[in-house]
């Protein structure tokens, strides 16, 4: 008997010790810089990154949020507009999935986009398409972010 649960013990302990957290295969948990944003409607493709705003997205284990301001005061206050949204977002293999929990404009809300990402040493691409019918909102964005050292 009492060897019985000493082998059980055994089997139990080498079990757990082999269970592992699965970590993600991209190490996208931490704060990026946007340094790079370019949008692709139809057969268009422009520049979307303005250099006098400044935005970082936030990503940790279940949610992401990016925060968007001007970095200096301007008279004319359409130029000194704040954006900011949020959400859980899911990880499978390179293909990030953002659902909009959270948005300046609600009408953006409760909807997903889904991107593939990559990441080259600090630097985090995303490329994915934004799309919401009932808004007419239809185009491809790429967005390339440097990873904020603390």
């Amino acid at each position: 008997m009492k060897l019985e649960i000493a082998l059980i013990l055994i089997v139990v302990m080498s079990t757990l010790s082999n269970c592992k957290t699965k970590q993600p295969l991209l190490p996208i948990d931490g704060t990026w810089e946007l340094v790079s944003a370019t949008t692709i409607e139809k057969d268009t493709t422009f520049s979307t990154f303005n250099p006098n705003h400044k935005m970082i997205k936030i990503i940790n284990s279940t949610h992401f949020a990016f925060l968007n301001h001007a970095v200096t005061l301007e008279k004319d206050s359409a130029s000194n507009a704040f954006t900011a949204g949020g959400g859980k977002y899911t990880l499978v293999d390179s293909i990030y999935t953002e659902h909009l929990d959270y948005f300046v404009d609600k009408k953006w809300e409760n909807n997903k986009f889904q991107f593939v990402i990559k990441i080259v040493n600090d630097t985090l691409i995303q490329k994915g398409i934004e799309k919401i019918d009932k808004l007419g909102i239809d185009h491809v964005i790429i967005e390339k972010y440097k990873r904020i050292k603390s």
